[in-house]
């Protein structure tokens, strides 16, 4: 019973002191001393997902599961990057694109040249679900959905050159479309989305936040 009591305990007393300390000036201390804490138990919680994974990824890698190769990539991947960026510093001389500063190590080199590039290759595919899924979504099938075709077609095509040389072909005046896409689309019906969503998204935050303090919520513990 204390196993569940005591960290429930700890999270009430923890969450109570934060919300304080906001709002008391004197007792500010508490929370830049709690937030020293929780970098600590931040480090130790890397460890932690580190054992995991390997225990993970190496039992898939024992077992031969299907695509076992690509854990023991990760795997390796994660090795040589530890080593790498603790053990191993200057490069010196040499590899394509060095410069004589202080970034110029080896685990620079891996981000710039590695990570950066597959970073970039990611988000490039995540393109192309993102394209399908606008297909799909900008259908005109209600009066909902044409707006929200109209409105991304207007953005879209406004925001590159082409856009702005069909609207001067078009319409050789002084009025700006851009003004129209900044100021109404962009700065008015796009803003108040957004703010409706994180309004309401700070709402459930603060919910849920409660609900962990008060202690009505304990999936945290493994269980309930």
């Amino acid at each position: 019973m204390l196993r569940r009591q005591i960290p429930l305990f700890i999270t009430f007393v923890s969450g109570l002191l934060l919300i304080v300390q906001y709002y008391i000036y004197p007792l500010n201390f508490i929370g830049k001393n709690l937030a020293g804490w929780f970098q600590a138990i931040t480090a130790f919680a890397y460890v932690l997902a580190a054992i995991s994974l390997f225990a993970v990824n190496g039992k898939k890698i024992r077992d031969r599961a299907p695509g076992w190769i690509y854990n023991l990539v990760l795997l390796l991947s994660l090795v040589g990057t530890l080593y790498i960026g603790l053990f191993i510093h200057y490069l010196g001389q040499g590899y394509p694109g060095y410069q004589p500063i202080d970034e110029g190590t080896y685990f620079d080199w891996m981000f710039q040249y590695i990570y950066n590039p597959l970073s970039a290759t990611m988000f490039s595919l995540t393109a192309f679900f993102i394209a399908s899924a606008s297909y799909r979504a900008f259908k005109a099938r209600s009066v909902e959905s044409t707006l929200l075709l109209g409105s991304a077609f207007l953005v879209m095509i406004f925001r590159v050159p082409l856009g702005e040389a069909i609207w001067g072909a078009v319409m050789p005046t002084s009025w700006d479309i851009t003004v129209f896409i900044e100021d109404i689309i962009m700065g008015g019906f796009n803003n108040a989305g957004q703010r409706a969503i994180q309004i309401a998204s700070a709402i459930g935050l603060i919910s849920v936040s409660l609900k962990i303090i008060l202690g009505v919520e304990r999936s945290y513990l493994g269980g309930d």
